[in-house]
C-alpha cells in the first residue's frame, strides 16, 4: 500500500479507505484499486495516477463536497461566488484559535509573538504569490471591496478633480463600480464605461482609444466573473501609462484561478478576496506600488496604523500597517496563508490548464442544451474563456432554474444580477443562471448538472 499512496501527488489525502466518486463505475474501480490494491504493479499504479484528473485527486481534500443536500449528492457550481476551504486551511484555522490566538503587533509574550510572525508570514506569502517586490505592498482587508474602498478614499479624493476621468467597463463588478461613483459626486471626477464587442468581451480597442491626458485612473477586471472574459491587462496598464494614469485590476476571479505577477503586469493596484481561492472569509488584500502608497493618506484611524498620538493631531505609520487599524483578521489572515500554500503545491499554471480544459466542456456542453443562451465570449484557440457560464433558459427565470436544480438534484448555482446589474441592463435582462467550476470540480459534475437542467426544463415544459 506504501507504493501505491507514494505515487500520489502530495496534495491527494485519503477520507476513507472506500472512497469513491459519484455517478462513474469507471473511476470508481480506479479508486478502489489504488486504496485497496497492494500487489499492482509500478507502471499501472503511475498508469492509474495518471488517468485521473486533477479534480479527482484534490476532492477528498475538501470535506464539504462529500455529503448529500436535498436528497441527492452535492455537486458545488457555484466556486464565482466562493470557493470551498481544504482540510489543510481548517485545519490551520483551529490551531491558530486553540493554540496560539493572542493580538498581533502588541505583546511581547509567547502567543502573541507566535501569532505575529504567522500574520506576518501570511503576508510573505501573499507577497510572493502575486510576485510583489515586498511584503511591504500586501495591505490585509476584510475583502475585496474594501481593498477598492481604501484606494477610493484614500488615493481617490487626494488626487481625482472636477474633470477627470476614470474610465471602467459595463461589466465591473458593483465593488469595482459603486466607489467611484461616490468618489466621482465628491470630487467632481466624470466617469467614462466601456461597452462590449460583438463577441461580448469588454472593447479593449475602445478602451485605447478613450485614454487621454484627461484620464487619472482605469478600473477594470482581469476576468469578469458573468462573461468569463479574459482581458489583456498588461496592455491596458501599457496603454494607460502612457497618459499617465493608474490602474486598478480587479483580480478576484482570477487570482485563484491562474498565475497573477502584478510586476509583469505592471498593475498600480489589484485587489483579491482570500474566500474565492479557498480560504477563509473575512479576509482580502490590497497590493499597491510602494511608491503610491506611502503618499496616500490613512483609510480608517485607530491603533495599529498610528506611529505617535496626541491629544490635537497624530502621524501615521509606513505602508502597509498605516491602513490596516485595529486587529485585523488574524486567524483569518494566516488560513489565507494555508490555501496559498496548498494552491502552490498545486501549481496554479496546472490549475490554470485543467480548468482551461473544464472551461470548453463546460460551455460546450451547455451549449448542447436547446434554448439556452449563454453570455460571454465563444472559447477557441485565440480566445480565453475561464471556467463559468452564465446563461439564460428561454421562458424560464433563472431563480426558477436555480431553485429547481438545488431541490430536486442537489445542483448549487447562482442566480440573480451577479452584482453586476448594469451589464444584465446592457443585454436587456433582469438575471442570469451562473454555473462556475473550480480546480476540484470534474467532468462528471459537469456532466451532472446538465443532466439536472434538462430535468429542469422538462419540469418547466409539462
Amino acid at each position: 500500500m506504501e507504493g501505491v499512496v507514494s505515487k500520489l501527488p502530495s496534495s491527494f489525502k485519503f477520507i476513507n479507505p472506500n472512497f469513491t466518486i459519484r455517478r462513474t463505475n469507471s473511476i470508481k474501480l480506479k479508486l478502489r484499486r489504488l486504496t485497496s490494491s497492494s500487489s499492482s504493479s509500478s507502471s499501472s499504479t503511475t498508469a492509474l495516477v495518471e488517468s485521473l484528473s486533477l479534480g479527482h485527486i484534490t476532492r477528498p481534500d475538501f470535506p464539504i463536497l462529500h455529503q448529500e443536500v436535498n436528497g441527492s449528492p452535492l455537486v458545488y457550481l457555484d466556486n464565482a461566488a466562493t470557493s470551498q476551504k481544504p482540510n489543510v486551511v481548517l485545519d490551520k484555522l483551529r490551531d491558530y484559535y486553540t493554540s496560539y490566538n493572542s493580538n498581533v503587533h502588541r505583546g511581547i509574550h509567547s502567543l502573541s509573538a507566535r501569532a505575529t510572525d504567522e500574520y506576518e508570514m501570511a503576508r510573505k506569502k501573499v507577497a510572493n504569490f502575486v510576485n510583489a517586490s515586498e511584503s511591504s505592498e500586501i495591505v490585509f482587508t476584510k475583502n475585496a471591496t474594501e481593498a477598492i474602498n481604501l484606494v477610493a478614499n484614500t488615493w481617490g479624493l487626494s488626487n481625482l478633480k472636477p474633470g477627470d476621468e476614470v474610465i471602467l467597463t459595463v461589466a465591473e463588478h458593483h465593488s469595482a463600480l459603486v466607489p467611484w461613483q461616490i468618489v466621482a459626486k465628491k470630487t467632481g471626477a466624470v466617469l467614462k464605461h466601456v461597452s462590449l464587442t460583438k463577441e461580448e468581451v469588454p472593447d479593449v480597442k475602445k478602451l485605447k482609444e478613450m485614454l487621454s491626458e484627461k484620464t487619472k485612473l482605469v478600473v477594470t477586471h482581469h476576468v469578469s466573473n458573468t462573461l468569463g472574459s479574459v482581458l489583456p491587462i498588461k496592455d491596458i496598464t501599457s496603454w494607460s501609462h502612457a497618459v499617465g494614469a493608474k490602474v486598478l485590476v480587479d483580480a478576484c476571479q482570477s487570482v485563484p484561478h491562474m498565475v497573477v505577477d502584478v510586476q509583469s503586469l505592471d498593475a498600480d493596484f489589484l485587489v483579491a478576496s482570500s474566500h474565492k481561492m479557498c480560504g477563509p472569509t473575512g479576509v482580502g488584500f490590497l497590493y499597491g506600488k510602494r511608491e503610491i502608497l506611502i503618499d496616500m493618506p490613512p483609510f480608517l484611524g485607530g491603533g495599529e496604523m498610528i506611529s505617535d498620538v496626541f491629544l490635537d493631531h497624530s502621524t501615521y505609520a509606513e505602508p502597509p500597517s498605516r491602513f490596516e487599524a485595529g486587529t485585523p483578521a488574524i486567524g483569518e489572515a494566516i488560513g489565507l496563508g494555508a490555501a496559498i500554500d496548498y494552491l502552490s503545491g498545486i501549481g496554479m499554471q496546472k490549475i490554470h490548464d485543467y480548468e482551461t480544459e473544464l472551461a470548453t466542456y463546460l460551455y460546450k456542453s451547455l451549449r448542447s442544451v436547446p434554448n439556452v443562451r449563454i453570455y460571454g465570449p465563444v472559447p477557441s484557440q485565440n480566445v480565453r474563456r475561464a471556467a463559468l457560464c452564465s446563461f439564460n433558459v428561454k421562458n424560464i427565470h433563472a431563480t426558477d432554474i436555480a431553485s429547481i436544480l438545488d431541490q430536486e438534484y442537489g445542483v448549487a448555482i447562482r442566480s440573480g444580477h451577479h452584482c453586476a446589474q448594469p451589464l444584465h441592463e446592457y443585454f436587456g435582462i433582469h438575471a442570469s443562471a451562473r454555473a462556475s467550476l473550480h480546480f476540484y470540480n470534474t467532468k462528471e459534475d459537469v456532466d451532472a448538472f446538465i443532466e439536472a437542467l434538462k430535468g429542469t426544463i422538462n419540469f418547466f415544459s409539462l
